[in-house]
């Protein structure tokens, strides 16, 4: 990916946000990629963290599955499982994944997880409805991860571990790295080739009003904030590594579809909406805003879905 490519692609998501009016959506739009933030509980700290533990309610495993089938009535393709951190849930994440798969016959089904809950035994027996295994990583330095507040230490080693299993239960890996302040700087070429990720979004850190925006809130994402200058430089710098996509703030801002654990659209920095169990799938959307031009652009739709698996590979990655 060229510098001229990601330049044009920052301009054109500024254009966007430029003009883009905020408004009821239209009835015919398109849930294809839903984010489920299950729950907002997580075992880590990081401190840019957009949401933040604010409660520590869980949907009824019933409920969850009619919810994801209003969805995918609704034309819901891809479920993406998030947090907080979703694998503290490992029974009720795995049996979504197996309803989605066996039920409704979603195409993908996704974890983003901090990877230090995902065991080999989850694996054996969910991995076969799991598409996407996504691992947070924002740092190949034990310091620079500490001081973000992604683990005590053994970050890197837990993600290497899963990147293994990965690999084993034939789930493709994917990597997502929250460029900010601290590691802005730091090269990450070396690591990101000797990892090869199907895909690697690096997304430029975000404030949202009334979760990480002060002091008052649990978090205060300011402390990591970079230019729009700085973003592009880290981009440039990384766009030839694997799998490589960037996001800038205005594009993620509106581009993602993102349930709570209730069940309600997010519209950063407003209201959320209704739950979709008590008004139905249509009328949540329309009181929220998505950007679907800006969605379909970044390229939210992709290969999404694995291939069958041909047994163990014998090639593991040699760390």
């Amino acid at each position: 990916m060229s510098y001229i490519y990601i330049a044009t692609l920052l301009a054109f998501f500024a254009v966007i946000a430029m003009l883009r009016k905020r408004g009821p959506k239209s009835p015919s739009l398109v849930p294809i990629s839903v984010n489920y933030h299950l729950t907002r509980k997580c075992n880590y700290e990081c401190g840019f963290c957009f949401n933040t533990a604010k409660t520590s309610y869980i949907l009824p495993l019933d409920d969850a599955k009619k919810g994801l089938a209003l969805l995918q009535q609704a034309g819901m393709k891809k479920l993406n499982f998030a947090g907080g951190e979703p694998m503290l849930y490992p029974k009720f994440v795995g049996e979504l994944a197996r309803y989605c798969k066996t039920d409704i016959g979603l195409e993908s089904v996704s974890i983003v997880t901090n990877g230090s809950l995902v065991k080999p035994q989850f694996l054996e027996t969910y991995g076969g409805f799991i598409d996407i295994i996504a691992v947070s990583c924002d740092s190949f330095d034990k310091a620079t991860n500490i001081k973000i507040g992604r683990g005590k230490g053994s970050h890197l080693e837990n993600f290497k571990r899963l990147r293994v299993l990965c690999q084993q239960y034939g789930i493709k890996f994917k990597v997502n790295t929250v460029v900010n302040k601290y590691n802005v700087a730091e090269d990450m070429r070396t690591a990101i080739e000797a990892i090869a990720p199907f895909r690697w979004k690096c997304f430029q850190v975000l404030v949202v009003k009334g979760e990480n925006d002060s002091d008052a809130m649990l978090r205060n994402a300011t402390r990591f904030v970079i230019s729009d200058e700085e973003f592009q430089q880290f981009c440039n710098e990384h766009s030839t590594c694997s799998g490589f996509v960037a996001e800038p703030n205005n594009v993620m801002k509106d581009s993602y579809l993102i349930l709570d654990e209730y069940m309600r659209f997010l519209d950063k920095g407003n209201d959320p909406s209704s739950s979709i169990l008590e008004v139905g799938v249509e009328k949540a959307l329309q009181s929220v805003f998505w950007d679907e031009e800006s969605f379909k652009y970044r390229g939210g739709i992709y290969d999404w879905t694995k291939k069958a698996p041909q047994g163990t590979s014998a090639n593991l990655l040699d760390w």
